[in-house]
């Protein structure tokens, strides 16, 4: 007897996602362009359930099995930008990736200007749950401000503060050194909004001319060169968010760029 989820199925801009062709948000562009069939038959909307006995094709390529759950971190260099496409025709994060790489998703943003890790994903499924703020786990950043803070001036960032009618959960700040007139901060959040490190800094009267991610709860930027990119085992990408079949190829950092020799 056939299971409830197998009977129902799941939607098909999941289904696509899943299998590694599109994002959800740009499956569900597909379809209402569309460019997906389902069966045979065009579709023009994405509130469909598909199961495995259905036969999907998206732009006439049929879609392949879905690849087991992978992680990559990445080295973010800043003054790129962390999306697919950009209106204004900056570089992207994606232009800088290696050429062996598969399709990939960033988990979260780092803004134009900032730099280190980022997590990268084959999974849909997988970025989503790790953006939640439900995970809980703490992202770590070494901050540079132009000023001269004291634990005082940094308090109201440890008890949570109000920017723009926008509340910003109690931040873990340490004040490291001052080195002339910048000091380095070390900065933690389990939510990371729209510039929030920058803001909150402005708020407090301090200017951020670095910032670094170093770590995204359990994985770490380590001794990762900027541009680099290395897989997570899969025994870790398991252990750390409970998954099954994560797959666990090649660990070891690449550093080829998209269009440039190897």
């Amino acid at each position: 007897m056939s299971s409830k989820s197998e009977q129902t199925g799941d939607r098909i801009a999941k289904v696509i996602a899943r299998a590694g062709r599109a994002s959800r948000r740009e499956a569900e562009r597909l379809i209402l362009a569309g460019r997906v069939t389902v069966n045979g038959a065009v579709i023009d909307s994405p509130a469909l359930n598909v199961t495995d006995s259905d036969r999907v094709t998206v732009d006439g390529v049929a879609l392949e099995a879905p690849e087991a759950p992978r992680m990559w971190l990445y080295h973010k260099k800043p003054g790129l930008v962390t999306t697919h496409r950009d209106d204004q025709g900056r570089p992207t994060i994606f232009d800088d990736l290696p050429d062996d790489l598969p399709r990939v998703m960033s988990v979260g943003r780092l803004d134009l200007n900032s730099e280190g890790l980022l997590l990268l994903t084959n999974d849909g499924a997988l970025k989503r749950r790790m953006e939640l703020p439900s995970t809980g786990w703490l992202r770590r950043y070494r901050v540079r401000v132009n000023g001269r803070p004291t634990d005082a001036m940094l308090q109201p960032l440890r008890d949570g503060i109000v920017v723009e009618g926008q509340r910003f959960q109690p931040m873990v700040v340490t004040l490291d050194r001052q080195q002339g007139a910048n000091a380095w901060l070390t900065v933690g959040l389990r939510e990371g909004k729209n510039r929030e490190v920058r803001r909150a800094m402005a708020d407090i009267g301090l200017t951020v001319n670095r910032l670094i991610r170093v770590s995204y709860g359990p994985f770490q930027l380590g001794q990762l060169k900027p541009g680099e990119v290395q897989e997570v085992r899969g025994r870790v990408v398991r252990d750390q968010l409970g998954l099954d079949g994560a797959k666990p190829d090649r660990p070891k950092p690449s550093r080829r760029r998209r269009g440039k020799p190897g």
